[in-house]
């Protein structure tokens, strides 16, 4: 009977762990700061991606481009995004969350601005590349950053507000692309994205490391000062915090990508690589081309843009009701439904709004998909950095972020073709419908639900 008594208590009675303590804390001045800090070098990353679009559809009336070219501007850009997204994820791990963070911002920055004074096509293409590897490399680090350190009850909506600022950079970059392209031409527009995130550099050196990564590194006396701090300016401080015992060895194993393959981490590895497939695959084949084939079908430039910036501002709902849901009904259900709501919009955006080009359906079914398809990213970076430990989330996270730059990559390759070959709108969105479905279930049926537990519970 005592046994049984004593080991009641001694949940109760025994130090919390710097990660319990991480999870029981309210929100703070502290974790706005590191989402708004966070979260302005998402925007201007978004509104640096999404330009593009605006930029390749005047550059291709300046530099006469035939399609193929066109589009190959965008994808050199997302391939560089794969290359940024998988040695961030390596580095993530070995360096740190802060430094990486850091560094991918730096290198965007310099490259974006860079961009401004492209001579030709090929030259522009290999800066969108030295770019691409700065944005790619950012974002999944970023939420890796903002997850480890949002409270287990509010990490969910959390990790979604970092993503929505993905909307306002989107909103940025249709009005750029409406507003100053025309006026200013697209050099401008490159110059417009890199300095603001020069100033975002510089802020981000007031935010600390990860104290799970510290712990995971053996650092515990640092990630101690970290959640001290934390803990203080919320204050929450506990008498029993000096005394919270390590949770990870200082020794930690090599990583290897055959980890992400091992039994304990193989269906979570492939639920997320067709997660992010699914949403890179659809999401960058339709508005990376969206402006130049608006332009395709008759409209004015200025038309193209302006659908685009209508289209754009339906993003800004789609987040923040999802950030309401993946902690009320889960972060499964809401990327099922959110993702299947955005299939319905593609079909319907195909069949019968370019088909007809009648101009409120294009703006009804476009904004459908906006809204549903974004709701639906947010759930994305919420839900990959819960499926692995620590030790693994960097690489995982990295991974997973890489294969959907592959997809995206591939994308609005894929659309040029096909328009080429079959001459069908309807065709091209049929086939952005299937796959957004086909990922929806496999998150349905094999996904596990993480809503509500704490980061080591979910990964142990």
């Amino acid at each position: 009977m005592d046994a049984d008594r004593a080991a009641v208590a001694e949940p109760i009675t025994r130090a919390p762990t710097l990660n319990e303590r991480l999870d029981r804390l309210p929100l703070s001045r502290f974790h706005w700061k590191l989402l708004i800090v966070s979260g302005f070098g998402w925007m201007f990353d978004a509104m640096d991606i999404l330009v593009v679009g605006s930029v390749v559809a005047a550059v291709s009336r300046e530099w006469n481009l035939d399609a193929t070219t066109s589009q190959w501007i965008n994808s050199v850009n997302v391939a560089g995004l794969f290359f940024g997204a998988f040695a961030s994820g390596w580095l993530a791990d070995r360096m740190g969350r802060k430094t990486v963070f850091q560094i991918t911002l730096l290198v965007y920055s310099i490259f974006n601005g860079l961009s401004a004074v492209a001579g030709s096509a090929f030259a522009l293409m290999a800066l969108r590349f030295l770019a691409g590897l700065g944005l790619g490399g950012e974002l999944p680090v970023a939420s890796t950053l903002v997850s480890e350190f949002a409270p287990a009850k509010r990490r969910g909506m959390f990790v979604v507000l970092l993503e929505s600022f993905w909307a306002y950079g989107s909103v940025l970059a249709a009005l750029i692309g409406y507003l100053v392209v025309p006026s200013l031409g697209w050099r401008a527009a490159f110059l417009i994205g890199a300095l603001p995130a020069f100033y975002v550099f510089a802020l981000r050196r007031g935010i600390p490391e990860s104290p799970r990564y510290l712990v995971s590194r053996g650092r515990e006396a640092e990630a101690e000062s970290v959640v001290r701090q934390i803990e203080t300016e919320s204050g929450t401080e506990s008498p029993q915090s000096g005394t919270a015992a390590p949770v990870a060895p200082a020794a930690q194993p090599r990583l290897s990508l055959g980890d992400l393959f091992s039994r304990t981490y193989l269906t979570r590895t492939i639920v997320l690589w067709v997660m992010w497939a699914t949403m890179n695959f659809s999401y960058y084949g339709i508005f990376l081309w969206l402006p130049l084939q608006f332009v395709r079908k008759g409209f004015t430039l200025n038309q193209a843009l302006l659908f685009n910036l209508i289209i754009a501002l339906a993003q800004i709902p789609g987040y923040f009701s999802a950030a309401y849901f993946v902690e009320k009904i889960g972060r499964k259900a809401t990327f099922v439904v959110y993702l299947l709501g955005a299939a319905v919009g593609a079909f319907f955006f195909g069949d019968v709004a370019l088909v007809g080009k009648d101009i409120p359906s294009i703006l009804l079914w476009g904004c459908v998909i906006s809204f549903f398809n974004l709701g639906a990213w947010g759930i994305v970076y919420t839900y990959t950095p819960e499926l692995y430990p620590t030790r693994l989330r960097g690489l995982g996270t990295g991974w997973a972020a890489a294969v959907g730059r592959l997809f995206a990559f591939l994308a609005p390759l894929s659309v040029a073709y096909q328009i080429a070959i079959l001459g069908s709108d309807r065709t091209v969105f049929t086939l952005f419908t299937i796959v957004m479905v086909i990922g929806g279930l496999v998150v349905l049926v094999l996904g596990p639900e993480t809503r509500g537990r704490s980061l080591e519970s979910l990964t142990s």
